[in-house]
């Protein structure tokens, strides 16, 4: 299945890096159904390179741009500014990266195609109705999207036949990359983008819908949506930990990376500084489709839209959706409380600890080691209550006005940027996500009041967008009263039991599917709770033994020994009686597995990052060892691979073992991708190395210039002074007409003193 349940940190860093990719919908064929008129009129006999040529222009500017962002941030050393965090919480891994990099270039190519075309044809024209098919596909291949749109190659093993992989892929066999990472988000609507291609909804300020302007975020943000921080009401059932949780599977199944460029492609500008419109594990399972959905959908919609288990459906996509994505699951930041409480031991107010406003808590990971730990902040996740999403409550200012804020260079407002990401995602207005889930469709102001039974902030939405079409559907989904003893109202409970249900039925290694777990290890997974993880995960003593239910203390906390807790027993794998299953010494860089299929035993091998497995992957297992013999792991030359390069043209790739290394010429350094040299600003270290050389040089050469002047005014003197004569011993002694020249005196030479020969300083000139 998706990402959403996988267990482990590991899992969890890449999915931080997995769903989001959305600009890769650039590369998918059903970006655009293509129509094959006129091509001799608009491309000439020379069309694939003049279609290539595009693209390298294309790839230069994009390149170009992440240059210009890299080197933009090398060169700042205060204190990062907002949307620098934001960018950098969500900066893609290398392989989501490179997807990234090479759908901005498609996205890029097809924009300038498009201006090219329109321009012979004297009109605007969608690219849909102009770019062929085989010219797509020339832009897919050379901008290095293709490689990325073809179905990935499926281990045919027995660990790949009990275990999903850590991307995500295979998991479905006819389909491999469905719910895999580093694909498109699902569409279950067309896209409504101005141009047809990217441009979102209410990017040209003239353009009308429905006889109405979208109205800008921001605006959207105060009118409607934000609040002061003491006009918060609080939820009398669930706890804040109810919000946590769902912060955390939204990252782990949502999360989107930003553009790999900060900087605009037409010049470098950078994007947050102008206003110009240019582009740029199985207990997770339980806990969330037992525990945390049927909180959040209510039961009656949570049997409408997920009901029971009818076992793995190879024809359900589990892709996360756009508009769960983008949209319903972000319903969560309208629970978020502005404070951050911490309570001591018996779940009071900590003394020493204050409560926290938000602000102050983002990117402060030292607070964990400076003020109390972990524990505290368990504590009052779980006993104070969580933000109730309230119609004329929807979010505070910690979150509207300062959220990320380290300093005084600006701040970001979380309810516009949600309601930007979906216009730039292509969602579709309020209306058409009512009807796609069987809901009336609403027409006038009298209509929106109804379904929101709320007059004011109907009448506040109205007077913004003009027309129930218009509103962006996070703003209405979110607006809308709560179903019974649910959080959320109809039409985000229909989009999030949608996604959840397809989430569960399309995963092939769901816990409750049949061959997967055997019955007494399903047993064992039923009993496992958030509190059984809290105790074995914390030093809390007692927790309630539902964690997403408001506890007071110590009423409704149980001792953790009371909870109950996995017996791992159940997965205890005996060896068969008789067994002689040699087993090698090991692999260079690499190792295996012991897995059994159908009755008998075979070893798995596996080789590390950076090698390649040479000879067979699955060997059957006799006394002897492996038979045939093991394979062996073998380093893969990256810098070899002139297809997809590992660094950028600018850098020198070296191959080390099991990698590579991107490899600058001073003063150049490594930016930010770890692939491309951007200029370090500083001097060359030879040029350094020069200019100590040349002032040793200059140096040396004025102290033999000085030498030899001072040599020669004292052969001028020698000329003009009387000779002195030697005694038998070899002293100079004065001799009759020589004299002694105290002018020339050496420096540093003591002045003569008492009783001393005054002549003892001087030189006495002898033959």
């Amino acid at each position: 299945m998706a990402r959403m349940f996988l267990a482990g940190s590991a899992v969890r860093m890449r999915v931080l890096a997995v769903l989001g990719v959305t600009l890769v919908a650039a590369c998918t064929h059903s970006f655009f159904p293509f129509l094959l008129r006129g091509k001799d009129l608009l491309w000439g006999r020379n069309r694939d390179s003049a279609v290539i040529s595009i693209v390298e222009a294309s790839r230069r500017m994009v390149d170009g741009a992440i240059y210009h962002t890299m080197k933009r941030d090398l060169s700042k050393r205060e204190i990062p500014r907002p949307s620098q965090l934001l960018s950098f919480s969500k900066l893609p891994e290398p392989t989501s990266r490179a997807i990234a990099r090479a759908a901005e270039i498609m996205e890029a190519s097809v924009q300038a195609l498009k201006t090219s075309v329109s321009g012979k044809l004297g009109r605007s024209r969608p690219p849909t109705d102009v770019l062929p098919e085989d010219v797509l596909n020339t832009i897919a291949n050379v901008s290095g999207c293709l490689p990325y749109m073809l179905p990935p190659k499926c281990p045919n093993t027995c660990l790949a036949s009990k275990y999903r992989l850590i991307t995500g892929a295979c998991n479905n066999r006819d389909h491999p990359r469905w719910g895999a990472s580093n694909t498109a988000l699902a569409r279950w609507l067309p896209p409504a983008y101005e141009d047809g291609v990217s441009e979102p909804r209410g990017w040209n300020p003239h353009l009308r819908y429905n006889g109405f302007p979208l109205p800008p975020v921001r605006e959207v943000t105060r009118q409607v949506i934000q609040v002061p921080n003491e006009a918060v009401t609080e939820d009398d059932q669930y706890s804040d930990l109810l919000m946590v949780w769902g912060q955390y599977i939204d990252h782990d199944i949502a999360f989107t990376p930003q553009s790999t460029s900060k900087a605009a492609f037409g010049g470098g500008a950078d994007c947050q500084l102008t206003c110009e419109n240019q582009n740029p594990c199985f207990p997770i399972q339980i806990i969330t489709m037992r525990d945390y959905v049927p909180k959040v959908l209510g039961p009656e919609a949570f049997q409408q839209h997920v009901g029971p288990y009818e076992g793995y459906d190879p024809a359900v996509d589990p892709t996360v959706s756009n508009v769960f994505s983008t949209a319903a699951f972000r319903f969560g930041h309208a629970t978020v409380h502005p404070l951050v409480r911490r309570l001591d031991a018996r779940f009071q107010e900590h003394p020493g600890l204050p409560p926290l406003r938000l602000q102050d808590a983002f990117f402060s990971p030292w607070r964990l080691l400076k003020e109390g730990g972990l524990d505290p902040l368990v504590r009052g996740l779980l006993a104070r209550p969580a933000k109730l999403q309230v119609q004329d409550q929807l979010m505070n200012e910690e979150l509207t006005e300062r959220l990320f804020v380290l300093g005084s260079s600006g701040r970001l407002d979380l309810a516009s940027i949600n309601l930007q990401r979906g216009r730039d995602h292509g969602l579709p207005g309020y209306n058409a996500w009512r009807e796609f889930c069987g809901l009336p469709t609403l027409e006038t102001r009298a209509d929106l009041r109804t379904a929101m039974a709320n007059a004011s902030v109907a009448g506040r939405i109205m007077d913004l967008y003009g027309h129930p079409d218009n509103i962006d559907v996070w703003l209405g989904g979110l607006a809308e009263p709560f179903l019974p003893q649910a959080r959320t109202g109809p039409l985000f409970a229909c989009l999030i039991g949608k996604q959840m249900k397809a989430l569960r039925d399309g995963d092939r290694f769901w816990w409750e599917s049949s061959g997967v777990f055997t019955e007494a290890q399903r047993r064992e997974l039923a009993r496992h709770s958030l509190s059984r993880v809290i105790c074995d995960n914390t030093g809390l003593p007692r927790v309630p033994t539902d964690a997403f239910q408001i506890g007071r203390f110590p009423r409704d906390f149980e001792p953790c020994e009371n909870i109950p807790g996995l017996n791992l027993d159940m997965w205890r794998e005996a060896l068969p009686q008789g067994d002689a299953c040699s087993l090698p010494d090991g692999v260079d860089n690499g190792g295996f597995a012991l897995c059994g299929e159908s009755g008998r035993r075979v070893l798995v091998f596996s080789c590390r990052h950076g090698f390649q497995l040479q000879g067979q992957e699955q060997v059957a297992c006799s006394p002897r060892g492996a038979d045939p013999q093991p394979p062996v792991c073998r380093d893969i030359n990256e810098c070899e691979d002139v297809t997809h390069p590992p660094c950028h043209p600018s850098a020198r790739c070296r191959n080390t073992k099991g990698s590579f290394r991107c490899e600058c010429m001073d003063p150049y350094v490594l930016g930010e991708d770890g692939r491309t040299c951007v200029d370090s600003g500083r001097l060359p270290k030879a040029s350094l190395v020069s200019i100590v050389l040349g002032a040793l040089l200059v140096g040396g050469l004025a102290g033999l210039t000085w030498t030899a002047v001072c040599r020669w005014t004292l052969t001028g003197r020698k000329a003009s002074l009387p000779i002195a004569e030697t005694d038998g011993r070899g002293t100079c002694q004065p001799g009759r007409g020589a004299r002694r020249d105290t002018s020339v005196r050496q420096p540093g030479a003591p002045t003569p003193g008492a009783g001393q020969d005054p002549a003892c300083g001087s030189q006495i000139l002898c033959q």
